[in-house]
């Protein structure tokens, strides 16, 4: 008789995996944590951004028995670019290959003007954003990168530097991609919560509650009169 190899049965289950980008763990299926190592995640975060649509693909490493998810990409989504065209306008796209501080990334801006305009307007657009892009990058590494598009800091500068040419209507950064990675560097959140900078600029946070208590002492309370009643106006 031919015997049956028996084959193990591997219980999978779920793992935590850090996500610094977006602040929210997440969990990942798999046999074991190694398992999880390489595996590439998309996320949609259009909810998050109000309605931008945004996606976002993070690859997950795992380092001393933890998991965590880098970024590798981003995209904005094509229904999102077809809402913002608008008949009367022109578009400016360009696809831009170079290094951050820590990484090899090709870098795809999308602009989008108020009116039509010429050729050579159109022209010196795309080179002004060439030659700003280049010169931004190299302050960040890849980390940085993401989290100021994200927070639209980047295309914000970029909006400002482009209108001394010609107003834009739309200023965003279509694809990211991290081609390399050429040193590891660790994303770093600011440690200031919100309601310690609401504070910052009159003074320390605990002297501003204090004074604040101290305010509310001095002030003497006053009484409501009292409603009169049949008793009272007998009397």
């Amino acid at each position: 008789m031919a015997q049956t190899s028996k084959t193990k049965l591997v219980k999978k289950k779920f793992f935590q995996v850090r996500n610094d980008l977006t602040g929210k763990e997440m969990e990942l299926y798999g046999e074991n944590i190694e398992s999880l190592n390489g595996r590439f995640v998309k996320l949609d975060l259009t909810r998050a951004m109000r309605g931008k649509g945004v996606e976002v693909r993070l690859k997950i490493k795992v380092k001393d028995n933890e998991a965590y998810a880098e970024p590798s990409d981003l995209f904005l989504l094509n229904y999102f670019i077809r809402r913002m065209i608008r008949t009367g306008t022109d578009y400016v796209e360009d696809s831009i290959s170079c290094p951050c501080k820590n990484a090899d990334i090709v870098i795809k801006p999308f602009i989008i003007t108020r009116k039509k305009v010429p050729r050579s307007v159109r022209n010196s657009l795309r080179l002004k954003t060439r030659e700003w892009i280049v010169e931004k990058v190299k302050n960040y590494d890849h980390w940085e990168l993401f989290d100021e598009i994200l927070k639209n800091h980047f295309q914000k500068e970029l909006s400002l530097a482009l209108k001394k040419i010609y107003p834009l209507s739309l200023c965003e950064i279509r694809v990211l991609n991290i081609v390399k990675v050429n040193a590891e560097v660790e994303f770093k959140k600011p440690e200031k919560e919100i309601i310690k900078e609401e504070f910052e600029s009159e003074g320390d946070l605990t002297k501003q509650i204090s004074k604040v208590v101290e305010e509310s002492k001095e002030k003497p309370t006053r009484l409501k009169p009292k409603k009169k009643t049949e008793e009272t106006v007998k009397e």
